[in-house]
């Protein structure tokens, strides 16, 4: 009881953290970036277009990317590159008449390199295309970007220009390849110093390839994670299907849905598992695999969360049906599906970086209420349920229930830890330096899930005893539990004698009283 009482007061710190940390931003991840329909945003005295920054690590072998730079086709034989394709822009006609020649400047930087770009004439703040006043004390050529080389990583920051020739409405980036031979947090930006190019369009792709495959470098290591969960599903589901056999015939209708839960979780990892192996491989995210692992996943999550709130309600245990609950319950559990199939298509098919502040909190502000609603429900339930099973004095059912409960508050608790170390590894990650680990914080989840689940298929695992824990079965096995704690008292013999089942009580006469309105029979002592 304590346990539920302490887990109960968590709930509306609980509900304020998960929307907290659910509106934090997301950097966009793909390895072939496409781009068709942006715009350039105005920063201080430039024009920018945020064009991706990924993690990438170096290969193992640095002597082929050296080699690889005087290469033509230096993909052909680099582990790890940057890689431009087609990229042209476009400018308006009448811009091109006004202006004539002008350019696009592309600039590529490791994340350690960002004090580098741009630069002050008096110590004001910083411009990131060079002025006049900079351009008079030769620090830079007036409209070009101004950076300085890194002491740290030689040859970097990089930077590539697309020229508009004469009256030219459209200039075009030499195809090239940029091999990469330091690990770290790389980021492309395309910038232009001239205002009056606006309406400036941008077609084309970049490819940016890891040593391992053109998974980014903080999902890589989550391919061979969904691996291990999936074989670790396989190990449960062995588990549970052996004692589902065996056991058949006590199969409760609460063990059908934990099987169901079972199964759409092996299928989640294994879809997960492909999509990444597929993602690696081409460098395109599989639409039909990641909408199937999305769908799986919010299907086996509203299942399961459906199925921990009947139980803390005591259906099957304490009650035979759910009455006017069922709408309700069906109700919450068909809106989180809703609304977390939405939010979960949204950042895994959509472009994060796409979605303002305002626009991702519509989606997620209603996720993390509905999941807070389950919590807060989930453990009103079972407060309630823990007292009818202790008034009845169900030792069994109520052992199993203190563990289950038990179970739900540390994962509870441990949750909110989690959330509370998952604001800080953000909110102190705001240049994504430490994305070699960003991977374990969505694995976390997982692996939490996983245990919840391992608890409760222990708890109500398939046995020869399953049905005593049914509703049906309650009145006879409360009755054993009661009868079991009070000491036999003597037996009546049919010529008025008791006879007692301990060898130290004698026999006694007693004279037997029946009552009519059926009250049960009164011993009393001649």
């Amino acid at each position: 009881m304590a346990a539920v009482s302490a887990a109960a007061r968590l709930r509306l710190r609980l509900l304020v953290v998960c929307v907290v940390v659910a509106a934090l931003p997301r950097p966009g991840e793909a390895s072939v970036h496409q781009y068709r329909g942006l715009g350039f945003l105005n920063k201080g005295n430039a024009f920018i277009l945020h064009a991706g920054s990924e993690g990438l690590y170096a290969p193992v072998s640095p002597a082929n990317a050296t080699a690889a730079e005087d290469d033509e086709d230096a993909a052909a034989v680099t582990d790890a590159f940057i890689r431009f394709d087609k990229i042209t822009f476009r400018r308006l006609d009448d811009a091109a008449k006004e202006i004539g020649s002008t350019m696009v400047q592309i600039l590529v930087f490791e994340i350690e390199d960002r004090e580098m770009i741009g630069g002050s004439a008096y110590g004001g703040q910083k411009a990131i295309c060079c002025t006049s006043d900079l351009a008079k004390l030769g620090a830079c050529t007036e409209g070009s970007v101004i950076y300085r080389p890194s002491q740290v990583n030689p040859g970097w920051p990089q930077l590539f220009v697309a020229t508009f020739d004469g009256s030219d409405s459209i200039a075009t980036l030499p195809s090239r390849t940029i091999p990469i031979t330091k690990t770290g947090m790389y980021n492309m930006y395309f910038i232009h110093c001239d205002p009056s190019l606006t309406g400036l369009e941008i077609e084309g792709k970049t490819i940016w390839k890891n040593p391992t495959g053109y998974l980014p470098g903080r999902m890589a290591p989550l391919k061979n994670f969904f691996g291990l969960m999936s074989f670790a599903f396989v190990l449960l589901g062995i588990y549970w299907f052996y004692q589902y056999m065996k056991f058949w015939r006590e199969v409760l209708p609460l063990q059908n849905c934990i099987t169901l839960v079972i199964t759409l979780g092996m299928l989640e990892m294994a879809l997960w598992y492909f999509e990444y192996a597929e993602f690696n491989e081409t460098g395109v995210r599989p639409n039909g695999i990641t909408f199937w692992a999305v769908t799986f996943g919010t299907v086996k999550r509203t299942v399961a969360r459906v199925i921990i709130l009947i139980v803390s309600m005591g259906y099957g245990v304490v009650r035979p049906t759910l009455g006017g609950l069922t709408s309700k319950v069906v109700m919450l559990g068909g809106t989180f599906f809703l609304a977390t199939e939405i939010l979960e298509l949204v950042e895994n098919l959509g472009t994060v970086n796409d979605l303002s502040g305002k626009a991702r909190l519509f989606l997620v502000y209603p996720v993390a209420i509905l999941d807070a609603a389950f919590v807060v429900w989930i453990f009103l339930s079972l407060s309630k349920t823990l007292d009818k099973l202790w008034a009845r004095r169900s030792m069994a059912k109520l052992d199993i229930y203190r563990k289950f409960t038990i179970a739900l508050a540390v994962t509870v608790l441990v949750s909110v830890g989690w959330i509370g170390y998952e604001i800080y590894f953000k909110s102190t990650d705001v240049f994504n330096e430490r994305w070699q680990y960003a991977w374990i914080i969505p694995a976390f989840w997982h692996v939490l899930s996983f245990s919840l689940l391992c608890v409760i298929s222990y708890l109500w695992a398939p046995s020869q005893n399953s049905m005593r824990f049914t509703n049906d079965a309650s009145e006879n096995f409360d009755r054993e539990d009661s009868l079991s704690l009070i000491r036999p008292g003597p037996i009546a013999s049919k010529n008025g004698w008791s006879l007692s089942s301990s060898p130290d009580t004698k026999a006694t006469k007693n004279i037997t009283v029946t009552s009519f309105d059926g009250d049960d029979e009164e011993n009393k002592r001649e």
